[in-house]
């Protein structure tokens, strides 16, 4: 069965697309063969960019004298005016024509065209058979030929190689548009790194972007798995050698949108398949992860206010249990993205790891495994900021771990007075709202001795406490030394009370 460009498909010779590489350094497939890869891939590219162009329409483009060439088409699409311009038609000698019919001719290879005629090609003339040749219709196979050529020869300039990178832009951008298979893009991206041309993280870029763009999101991720399958290397743009690549790329895209577990999932499945993402895709996938637990945090925290407010039922069992699994798989896949990012990454990637499982572990209120990440921090020389040293201890204080407490308040005794106060201030937030009031009390009573004044809400917040707890064990003493620092400190007002006794229980009736 012919295919649309009036030749037989390579599936019907036995030829995979895998294989097209080769054909072109085979001649004796002949020309069809290669016209028919091309025809159901480049050919039909993007707004295939084309120098042959109407004068009369558009003065600024060139004009092929029509007696050079049988048949010559009219391409609509122009968009190569940044190289060529209507300067180009007076520097189109006779050594270009004849090179472009010894080329179509197809008897000879086109290196060995190009070299017989390699005094008579200007560096522009060899432009313009590049962009002759990427038109659609054309035989794309002797673009990257004679690129491969330039290359070899030393020819290829800034200019030329923009140029080209523009033709395959287009190429790629018009596979996709006209929904081919994404192996037809991977293979292009494969052809370019054959003949010398490798593909950027700005074109991976485009790519991935494209399909995003078309609501293609699927199409997008086996695009990538592709590229990660068939080991394609690209170049960085910018040599910054954290520079993300595909994966990362596309975990971005899902983040941006605010799909933060399919951006975490796509990174922990394509690596778990077998697969290599790039070290900073780890990086990407674990801010995503933060983001998820502090999005899913702030929902938690509506939700118990809801009930508080008895506007909806309280959390059973069961729910209490899901949630916990949700958090608790959510940061074992955090772990292991650190893992990766530790083990395959380089040294100075390590500070950064332990600050994104930092961020994790406060936003899931994980006190001890927060303040883990902050001494593992300053191991590998990143000092945390004094804020998250504060927020960590606020969250180990509302659990009462007085160990964690005890080490991180080493680091508050050398700060200064301000620092000192704003640390202590969270800590006795933090006690707050744990319900441990009078471990709050304490602090009170530290600040007061330190010279420090709490907040007027937080010392109303340990008295309230307090009060409502008075019929333990030991409430009355501490709410009484409190009330006493705070009256000799000029916080408050004498305090009197009227105490009656109950079978032999002290009760607190009232406290002015």
């Amino acid at each position: 069965m012919a295919s649309a460009q009036g030749f037989t498909p390579l599936t019907e010779l036995g030829i995979s697309s895998s294989s097209c590489i080769s054909l072109r350094r085979n001649r004796s497939f002949g020309y069809q063969v290669r016209k028919s890869f091309w025809g159901r891939t480049c050919c039909a590219s993007s707004r295939v960019c084309s120098i042959i162009c109407c004068k009369q329409q558009n003065p600024g483009f060139i004009v092929v004298k029509p007696s050079k060439f049988r048949e010559f088409r009219l391409f609509k699409s122009v968009e190569l005016d940044q190289f060529l311009t209507s300067d180009d038609e007076e520097e189109m000698g006779e050594g270009f024509f004849e090179a472009i019919e010894e080329l179509e001719r197809m008897t000879r290879e086109p290196s060995d065209v190009l070299e017989e005629m390699n005094d008579r090609l200007s560096a522009r003339e060899l432009q313009l058979v590049l962009v002759y040749f990427s038109q659609e219709g054309r035989d794309s196979w002797c673009a990257l030929e004679v690129f491969e050529w330039l290359r070899k020869e030393n020819r290829v300039d800034k200019e030329t190689m923009e140029l080209m990178v523009t033709l395959m832009c287009s190429w790629i951008k018009k596979l996709i548009e006209g929904e081919h298979d994404v192996g037809d893009v991977v293979d292009l991206l494969v052809d370019m790194d054959c003949v010398g041309l490798k593909p950027s993280f700005s074109m991976m870029e485009k790519v991935i972007s494209l399909y995003w763009d078309m609501g293609e999101k699927e199409r997008a991720v086996l695009f990538v798995k592709d590229v990660l399958r068939r080991g394609i290397t690209y170049s960085d743009d910018d040599g910054d050698g954290n520079k993300g690549g595909p994966t990362g790329y596309l975990a971005w895209k899902m983040m941006v949108e605010g799909k933060y577990m399919d951006a975490v999932k796509l990174v922990v499945d394509l690596r778990e398949s077998g697969l290599k993402p790039e070290v900073y895709s780890y990086l990407i996938a674990m801010t995503a992860a933060v983001k998820e637990l502090n999005e899913f945090a702030k929902a938690l925290r509506k939700l118990k206010g809801f009930a508080r407010g008895r506007l909806t039922a309280e959390l059973d069992e069961e729910s209490t249990e899901l949630i916990e699994k949700y958090q608790s798989d959510l940061l074992a896949d955090g772990v292991r993205l650190s893992n990766w990012a530790t083990e395959e990454g380089s040294s100075s990637l390590y500070g950064v790891v332990h600050e994104r499982l930092l961020a994790m572990y406060i936003c899931a209120g994980r006190g001890l495994e927060a303040e883990r990440q902050l001494w593992e921090m300053k191991l590998v020389g990143k000092e945390a900021d004094a804020d998250l040293h504060d927020i960590v201890l606020a969250i180990c204080a509302s659990q009462k771990e007085a160990s964690a407490i005890a080490r991180m308040l080493t680091r508050v005794e050398i700060s200064s007075s301000l620092r000192k106060k704003k640390s202590l201030s969270w800590l006795l937030r933090g006690y707050v709202k744990g319900g441990h009031f009078d471990k709050a009390a304490e602090t009170v009573v530290k600040m007061l001795d330190l010279g420090l004044c709490p907040e007027y809400l937080d010392r109303a917040a340990v008295l309230q406490g307090l009060r409502k707890r008075i019929q333990g064990p030991g409430s009355v003493e501490t709410y009484l030394k409190l009330c006493k620092h705070l009256s000799d400190n000029n916080l408050v007002g004498p305090c009197l009370v009227y105490l009656y006794i109950k079978k032999y229980k002290l009760w607190i009736i009232k406290m002015v």
